[in-house]
C-alpha cells in the first residue's frame, strides 16, 4: 500500500510517520515538498499534480491553517488551506479510488451547553477558523472513501503546545492567570496517529466504516485544571518553578478577549468511534503524563 501524507512536520504529522509506516510505503511531505512533489496547500494545481504523480492508495492530511486568531484577518488564506485544498484532494482521491483521511476540530460547534457533542449534533462555528474547518469537512465528504476525525486540544512532545508554554511561564513568573470556563479533553498526537492507523486498516477491510468520527482522550478538564496538573507533575519530578500553586489564578474567558471566539464546551462524544473500531480511549491524564516524561527528562 502507498500512503501520501501531508503535513509531516506538525504534531500529528510527525506521529503519523511512525504509526503509518507498518501499513505500507509512506511518502511524507511538508509545505516545502520534496523531489518535485508539492505540499503547499495554497498551490491547488500543484497538489493535484502531486497526487496524480504519486497515485497513492491512501491520502492522509495532517496539514492545516491553525492560527485561530490570525484567521480572522486572513479568511481567504485560511479557506484556501482548510477547505479548497481539501476539495482538490477529495476529487483526486475519487479519481484514483483512494481513501482520504483528514482531521477536524471541536471549533465547528458553537460551544453551548455542557454535554458532549455527537457527530450528528448541529454545527455552528464561532470563528473563521471553525467555519473553514467545517467547509473542509464538507469537501472531504465528497470523496467516496473517507474518514474525518474531529478532535480537540491537541498536544505532543514534538513541537509547541499548551503544557510547554505553562511550564515555561511557571518558571518565569510569580503568578499565572488561566481560563477555567472552557472545557475539553487534551488529546495526544500519538493517540490520534495510532487510532488513525488502526481505523484505516479496519476500514480498508470493511469500507462501510468510513465517515465522520469524534476522537479525543477520555475525561474532561479546563485549561486551568490542565495547567495546574502539568505544573504539579513537573514539580513532583524535580522541576523548579517561581509560581506557587495558589498563584495559578482561574479566570473566565471574558477576562481574556481574543479576535476569535473560542467554544466554551469542547466536549466530544466518542461512542461511535469506540463502538465501530472496538477501541478504548485512555484518560487524558495518562497521555499528558507520558508527554511530560519526555519533555522534562525525568
Amino acid at each position: 500500500m502507498k500512503i501520501l501524507l501531508f503535513g509531516k512536520s506538525g504534531q500529528v504529522g510527525w506521529e503519523l510517520q511512525r504509526s503509518l509506516e507498518p501499513l505500507g510505503r509512506v511518502i511524507a511531505l511538508d509545505r516545502e515538498g520534496s523531489d518535485g512533489l508539492c505540499g503547499d496547500f495554497t498551490d491547488l494545481p500543484g497538489l493535484a499534480k502531486t497526487v496524480r504523480r504519486v497515485a497513492p492508495d491512501v491520502i492522509v492530511n495532517a496539514a492545516a491553517y491553525t492560527a485561530v486568531d490570525k484567521a480572522e484577518s486572513e479568511p481567504d488564506l485560511a479557506r484556501a488551506i482548510n477547505a479548497l485544498a481539501l476539495g482538490v484532494l477529495a476529487d483526486e482521491a475519487n479519481r484514483l479510488g483512494a481513501w482520504l483521511v483528514h482531521y477536524s476540530t471541536d471549533y465547528v460547534f458553537d460551544g453551548s451547553g455542557d454535554q458532549p457533542r455527537s457527530e450528528s449534533a448541529p454545527t455552528g462555528p464561532l470563528s473563521v477558523y471553525g467555519q473553514t474547518k467545517l467547509e473542509g469537512e464538507h469537501a472531504v465528504a465528497r470523496c467516496a472513501k473517507y474518514i474525518v476525525f474531529r478532535t480537540s486540544w491537541v498536544y505532543a512532545a514534538h513541537g509547541a503546545n499548551f503544557a510547554k508554554t505553562m511550564l515555561r511561564l511557571a518558571a518565569e513568573r510569580d503568578q499565572l492567570r488561566v481560563i477555567n470556563d472552557q472545557i475539553g479533553a487534551p488529546t495526544g498526537a500519538d493517540l490520534l496517529a495510532d487510532v488513525t492507523a488502526h481505523a484505516l486498516r479496519a476500514a480498508q477491510a470493511q469500507p462501510d466504516l468510513g465517515g465522520l468520527y469524534h476522537l479525543v482522550a477520555g475525561g474532561e478538564t479546563s485549561w486551568h485544571e490542565y495547567a495546574r496538573f502539568v505544573i504539579e507533575r513537573a514539580r513532583a519530578a524535580g522541576q523548579a518553578f517561581r509560581v506557587k500553586p495558589e498563584c495559578i489564578e482561574a479566570i473566565p474567558t471574558s477576562a481574556y478577549p481574543t479576535p476569535a471566539r473560542r467554544p466554551l464546551n469542547s466536549r466530544l462524544d466518542t461512542r461511535k468511534l469506540r463502538s465501530a473500531f472496538n477501541l478504548h480511549l485512555p484518560p487524558w491524564k495518562v497521555g499528558v503524563e507520558r508527554m511530560l516524561a519526555e519533555i522534562i527528562d525525568v
